[in-house]
């Protein structure tokens, strides 16, 4: 029998298993630990909705079965592959699957969108990260900015689940970046989208204030990988007093707390996004530190990007 293979589901009944079964305990089936543990991590489902934006479902049981919104996982497709996070945008413990939403812009995130159906990540280690706080808050105004829309409609149906009254915005550089727009029609109880072009919707973040100006909001969470995005938001709900949460998107590594590349500053203090986040009080977030902090080896990416395609070399 193999060593630490971990907890899995038996492909006959889902009941769940380790190392120590040769028969499920529930059914009796026969437990094939190597198709087991060689399925775990496969892509299962692939399929681009939007330009450069792509969405997959990974079979990882142990994840699943954890994942809760908010939650992120930790990839690294190959030996020589870079670690690099990702925010789970679902999650089926029936199916033992993830999805993910991601978008091609890095050396990393390109070859993920390069592999097919069946293709095995390497490593996937999760979930990390504190899940959003799902409760009853009363009116909550929730916003999903570009490739964050995909996560976001997971937090936005656990807290329409909660009873809460949902106002649903959702936000690209253009009309075409859009996805997911049925799906939040369907889960909102009034629906808005933005365009930073004005090509589909609002123009920009203003119209927000009319919607604080009109409403009781109790709670507004944001995401968006753009930084600039998140702190406007900030800036629109704060004269309103009304307690924003966002989800912040540092460099991250190791995503343990250990390694202290996605450190922010909230509230004057020192903070990890991995283990203390990655959802903090956007009142309270150093947007300044962050930002550059974030644009630290900007450089030095264009410059692997360039060398990857020139010389097909994977990192």
């Amino acid at each position: 029998m193999m060593e630490n293979v971990g907890v899995y589901k038996c492909p006959e009944c889902g009941t769940e298993v380790n190392e120590k079964y040769v028969f499920c305990p529930v059914c009796g089936g026969k437990l094939d630990w190597h198709n087991l543990i060689n399925k775990e991590n496969r892509i299962l489902l692939k399929k681009e909705i939007a330009p450069m934006i792509k969405l997959i479902e990974v079979y990882n049981p142990q994840v699943a079965s954890k994942a809760k919104p908010g939650q992120f996982v930790i990839l690294r497709l190959h030996e020589r592959g870079k670690r690099f996070p990702i925010t789970i945008s679902g999650a089926s413990p029936e199916d033992g699957t993830i999805r993910l939403v991601f978008n091609e812009v890095g050396t990393a995130t390109k070859q993920l969108g390069s592999m097919n159906v069946g293709d095995r990540i390497m490593n996937m280690p999760g979930p990390l990260g504190n899940p959003t706080k799902i409760r009853n808050y009363g009116t909550v105004l929730c916003f999903g900015g570009g490739v964050m829309i995909g996560p976001m409609f997971w937090i936005a149906s656990a807290l329409k689940k909660a009873g809460n009254y949902i106002i649903n915005v959702i936000g690209a550089r253009t009309k075409e970046l859009l996805f997911f727009e049925d799906k939040f029609r369907e889960i909102s109880n009034e629906f808005y989208v933005a365009t930073d072009d004005g090509s589909y919707g609002y123009k920009g973040l203003d119209f927000l204030r009319k919607i604080l100006d009109n409403r009781d909001i109790d709670f507004v969470y944001g995401t968006s990988v753009a930084t600039a995005t998140l702190r406007e938001i900030c800036r629109i709900t704060e004269p309103f007093g009304i307690k924003t949460v966002v989800a912040l998107t540092p460099i991250m590594v190791d995503g343990s707390g250990m390694c202290g590349a996605c450190r922010v500053t909230v509230g004057g203090e020192r903070k990890f996004a991995c283990v203390d986040g990655p959802e903090f009080d956007g009142h309270e977030v150093d947007w300044d530190s962050l930002e550059k902090r974030k644009r630290m080896y900007t450089l030095e990416e264009r410059i692997l990007s360039v060398f990857s395609e020139v010389s097909g070399f994977s990192s």
